[in-house]
């Protein structure tokens, strides 16, 4: 049994920053992947970014430069920093991680809601 729990989502101003974070726990052997999601109101679901077990990264083109994803594998945590907040970021953050109990399998999380608004 894995459970995935985001924290840190809430309401900000445009141009502010969030830190948000998510920690796998359960009778986990290994994580590989772990990512991040967003589904903004009446939108489909869409990558944010990526980070390996080994620390490569990838940032879709939308956030480049302004979020960066980060893990700590002693915690079975990933973050996502978030710089330069626009109202457009306003959406259901997710995290997922491939995870390995007796089988490879993708966890997810419920989400933390970021709201970008004056």
């Amino acid at each position: 049994q894995v459970q995935l729990v985001e924290s840190g989502g809430g309401l900000v101003q445009p141009g502010g920053s969030l830190s948000l974070s998510c920690a796998a726990s359960g009778s986990i052997s290994q994580i590989a992947d772990m990512a991040w999601y967003r589904q903004a109101p009446g939108k489909q679901r869409v990558l944010v970014a990526t980070i390996t077990s080994g620390g490569t990264t990838y940032h879709a083109d939308a956030v480049k430069g302004r979020f960066t994803i980060s893990r700590d594998n002693a915690k079975n945590t990933v973050y996502l920093q978030m710089n330069g907040l626009k109202p457009e970021d306003t959406a259901v953050y997710s995290c997922k991680a491939d995870v390995l109990v007796r089988r490879w399998m993708a966890y997810w999380g419920e989400g933390t809601l970021v709201t970008v608004s004056s």
